[in-house]
């Protein structure tokens, strides 16, 4: 090496360590605030079901009301899905295997204000349930409960719930893998700091060990999208929730009603809907926590022509939250399972052959009209491995098609740990 590139290499090689002193302070915070994609599989919905209302043989009973609504509007549903009868089948056999991916139960809005031993009975039968669930192995993979918000008129009786419960179901057992709690109607990130100091206390007090409790912040206020300060709080949020939050979940009606909207236009697909999730999008990107959009109060009921027309607009609405990348949404009924599965899967089967094939030309280098990028590969990647874990797609097909397994999938997708879900 001649003196000259010697003194190049020099100068490089020390502006380079005077950048990483500088930086590291910055390098750290990233790498703590933006770990990446949470592991594992992230279910495609929340099904909702008022605490009175929730027994241990709950899951079975929405998978015995949704078939049963198929089998009633079969003419019905095929239609809505274009004559496509292997997508009603893939259908049927997800409603008979797994109706339901994740539950909540609910004591807030769906359950409502009740004298509070009436609420206590509610809370410790609700939790007693579940344990049978789990024990049974009828459970789904995710379970949890929406307690009441921590305003200052609910903060006691939430607060009370949420001790009643976790003291009910872990009892000498500890929380259930995928149990998370959802804080609603967030207006404050003191709360989400509040929220943090309680799992402490009830980690503590209850011995669930440490850190294991998770929760969901429900953003159905403008306060938690835009603060008095006209900050994004619900970017805060997030980070400072010591990384317990694994979820941010839309809340429809209260956010419309908040805004101002009238009832007749509160949806999924009002432009203040859209512009609340643009900012949870951007403020849950690379942190690991996972988006959910809201529900529609449309439900599948009544005689043929009220259940097309339902099911019409929920094909709509959880097809265009997919296309937006909110990859979960909220159900409140058996019979929009149907339809919840049916535009999901047909998301995935429609779009999978193509993403195999860029996925394919990516991996091996070869040439083709459409020049992907590593952030594209990735994206193509986790499209693949969503449609794996809810079903939609198969192993065998995927990897045939792209030659890749779903271990290197995973890899490609930045999972952490290279596994799939």
């Amino acid at each position: 090496m001649d003196s000259r590139s010697s003194g190049l290499a020099d100068l490089i090689g020390g502006i380079t360590a005077e950048l990483d002193e500088r930086l590291a302070g910055a390098d750290a915070d990233l790498a703590r605030h933006y770990p990446g994609a949470r592991p594992g599989r992230q279910p495609v919905h929340t099904v909702y079901v008022p605490a009175d209302r929730f027994h241990a043989s709950l899951v079975q009973e929405h998978a015995d009301a949704a078939l049963a609504a198929v089998a009633e509007h079969e003419p019905v549903l095929l239609d809505l899905l274009g004559g496509d009868r292997g997508l009603l089948d893939r259908v049927r056999a997800k409603l008979a295997a797994e109706p339901v991916e994740d539950l909540r139960i609910d004591l807030e809005d769906g359950y409502g204000t009740r004298p509070d031993d009436e609420e206590d009975r509610d809370v410790v039968r609700a939790a007693g349930e579940l344990r049978t669930a789990l024990d049974d192995g009828t459970a789904p993979p995710g379970t949890g409960i929406r307690f009441k918000s921590l305003e200052a008129p609910t903060r006691r009786r939430g607060v009370r719930t949420l001790t009643l419960f976790l003291e009910r179901l872990a009892r000498g057992r500890g929380l259930p893998t995928g149990f998370v709690v959802t804080l609603p109607k967030v207006t404050a990130v003191e709360q989400v700091e509040a929220l943090v100091h309680a799992a402490e206390r009830l980690e503590a007090a209850l011995g669930l060990g440490d850190r294991a409790l998770a929760f969901e912040i429900q953003v159905e206020t403008p306060q938690s999208i835009l603060g008095p300060d006209g900050t994004a709080l619900v970017a805060r949020m997030v980070h400072a929730s010591d990384g317990r939050c694994t979820g941010l979940h839309y809340g429809t009606y209260d956010y419309s009603a908040y805004c101002g909207v009238a009832a007749a236009q509160q949806s999924l697909e009002h432009p203040v809907a859209d512009h609340a999730k643009a900012v949870m999008q951007a403020a849950a990107a690379g942190t690991g926590v996972r988006l959910s959009d809201g529900s529609t109060n449309v439900l599948p009921v009544g005689g043929a022509d009220e259940v097309r027309a339902a099911w019409a607009n929920h094909l709509r609405l959880v097809r265009r939250s997919l296309e937006r990348g909110y990859y979960q949404g909220w159900d409140l009924h058996p019979a929009q399972l149907p339809t919840r599965f049916a535009a999901t899967f047909g998301f995935y089967r429609d779009g999978w052959t193509a993403a195999a094939q860029r996925l394919h030309t990516y991996v091996g280098r070869r040439e083709s009209g459409v020049l992907d990028e590593p952030a594209t590969a990735r994206a193509l990647a986790d499209f693949l491995l969503r449609g794996l874990d809810c079903g939609a797609l198969t192993a065998a097909e995927v990897d045939e098609a792209t030659g890749l397994d779903t271990r290197a999938l995973a890899t490609l997708a930045h999972r952490a740990g290279g596994e799939a879900g």
